[in-house]
């Protein structure tokens, strides 16, 4: 599977004076689920464009450095290359339908046509993607008939039926309920236990912090840490940065309780009831469950 290697990547908008990305380096291994972090024009999604080519083989503007998956450069390499390697799912779903195909199966089956796979593969793609997203029960109606989640988690599938080494989503639950996040969170992270590398954006931090490997800190597009969820969110200046630490790391701020081990505070609720003492049996007055 493919590593990504970022090194010294800059790029600024056409007629910006400003770089939207400063001398950003990084490596991320594979199957590695990684979440960024940032305030609004932190540099979230033209870090993620950058990733795919749409920076700077469409917008143009002003790049220097590279993005490497595997043994390829990215901003050198052509688009039908880049997308065996990586998909990117955007915020908004209807950025991402053909708007020619009648049905969400056959929407979910463009990709793989322009592929050329066997019929029966393309079958057993989708037939899984679908389920995955739980949406199969959907797959006979117009793309435009599901409400904003349900077209998501379509682009998602459509996505995942490409069977990509590395799927980026950028803040892919912005338009689903708790439960339809949750689904999506879960979807995800078993893509990644399959080693499948993952890079998302969002603005939910209990959800990035219980399903990430490491978080990216992106701050007026410098990356500013790229650590464990722990390490991140224990940080004293996350309010510099327009950051706010999950419910749960907040809590045990306030009330002074840190991992004596790992001298981090938690960031998710088992952490949390295990470091207080809460059995198995006894409620958290915390969980909202």
């Amino acid at each position: 599977m493919a590593k990504i290697v970022a090194e010294h990547l800059k790029y600024k908008y056409p007629l910006s004076e400003k770089l939207a990305l400063y001398d950003i380096s990084f490596t991320i291994e594979p199957g590695e689920f990684i979440g960024i972090i940032g305030e609004n024009n932190a540099g979230k999604s033209t870090l993620c464009q950058a990733m795919v080519g749409i920076v700077p083989n469409f917008y143009k503007g002003a790049y220097g450095g590279k993005v490497l998956i595997g043994d390829m450069e990215i901003a050198k390499s052509n688009i039908s290359d880049i997308c065996k390697k990586v998909g990117i799912v955007f915020q908004n779903p209807f950025n991402q339908v053909t708007g020619c195909k009648l049905t969400v199966y056959e929407e979910v089956a463009f990709g793989l046509e322009n592929m050329g796979l066997p019929r029966s593969e393309m079958i057993d793609r989708i037939d899984y993607s679908l389920k995955l997203l739980d949406i199969y029960k959907y797959k006979d109606r117009n793309p435009f008939d599901l409400s904003g989640g349900q077209m998501q988690r379509m682009a998602i599938a459509s996505i995942i039926a490409m069977r990509p080494e590395v799927i980026i989503l950028d803040e892919p639950t912005s338009q689903l309920d708790p439960q339809g996040s949750e689904e999506v969170f879960r979807a995800v992270q078993n893509l990644s236990r399959e080693g499948i590398t993952i890079i998302m954006v969002e603005h939910k931090m209990e959800k990035i912090a219980e399903y990430s490997d490491r978080v990216m800190l992106l701050h007026e597009g410098k990356l500013i840490a790229f650590e464990t969820p722990e390490k991140i969110f224990s940080r004293d200046d996350l309010d510099c940065y327009g950051v706010t630490a999950p419910a749960y790391t907040r809590i045990c701020k306030s009330l002074g309780i840190k991992n004596k081990k790992t001298g981090f505070y938690p960031v998710t609720l088992e952490e949390t009831k295990s470091l207080i003492g809460f059995s198995e049996k006894e409620r958290c007055p915390y969980d909202q469950n």
